[in-house]
């Protein structure tokens, strides 16, 4: 029973449980950014850029024969694959910047102004001070 308690023990300890959590939230912010990307973002970059998309671009290493497909070189795929992930990633920094210029608002707000003293404390420290002149 020693390896299922240890077992039991490490599944159980906090940092696993914010992981899976982290990874849960993650996976739903990997849709959302890549709904942002495919339907907000991409489509007026593919206007301005006249509707490139390199995937079809390859060269042929081998040309196809009897019962043989042809063996090509699909550079095109990678390519964009490549910006993709540069506008994904892109979009991602202008997300967390943005997040992050929020958070130091709410940092930079003044902290709220201390209440003012009681009656109470004001008269206390007016007995306060008179014994000490005397």
């Amino acid at each position: 029973m020693g390896m299922l308690d240890e077992f039991k023990k490490f599944a159980m300890r906090g940092n696993v449980v914010d992981m899976a959590v982290g990874i849960i939230i993650g996976g739903a912010f990997g849709k959302i950014v890549s709904s942002v990307v495919a339907d907000v973002i991409m489509p007026p970059i593919g206007l301005a850029m006249g509707g490139v998309d390199f995937s079809d671009l390859s060269v042929t290493l081998k040309q196809a024969s009897e019962g043989a497909a042809a063996v090509t070189l699909n550079y095109g795929k990678f390519i964009q694959t490549v910006v993709d992930f540069t506008i994904i990633a892109f979009a991602v920094f202008l997300l967390v910047k943005g997040m992050n210029a929020l958070k130091k608002k709410e940092e930079a707000a003044p902290p709220p102004a201390p209440p003012p003293p009681s009656k109470e404390e004001v008269l206390l420290a007016e007995i306060r001070d008179i014994l000490k002149q005397k």
